[in-house]
């Protein structure tokens, strides 16, 4: 199976990083090859078009560009974090979210 490619959006790329280092200890310890990584969403259209995502997660912050997202990048399953797991950097759920959406849960 090919690593999966999970990317959360965020408005500046910077409060989604500890969310991230958090999904990336929980996919280490269910032994889970993936690909992490937060980005601003200023550059999200020209980041995604180089390298598609499997999963698209938009941070509460960003959610009202899931239309958009959904319509732009149909090869990714797009899908909002909630708030409740992103306040608490709930890195596991998101992690669960994220392999659900892939069909790897």
């Amino acid at each position: 199976m090919e690593k999966l490619n999970i990317i959360l959006v965020c408005s500046a790329g910077m409060s989604t990083s500890l969310l991230v280092s958090k999904m990336k200890k929980a996919a280490e310890e269910k032994g889970v090859d993936a690909h992490i990584e937060a980005i601003a969403s200023s550059v999200a259209a020209d980041q995604l078009k180089e390298t598609p995502a499997d999963v698209l997660l938009l941070g509460p912050q960003v959610r009202f560009l899931e239309k958009d997202f959904k319509n732009q990048f149909t090869e990714s399953k797009v899908d909002l974090i909630s708030p409740q797991n992103y306040g608490t950097m709930n890195g596991a759920a998101v992690l669960d979210q994220a392999l659900s959406l892939a069909g790897q849960a």
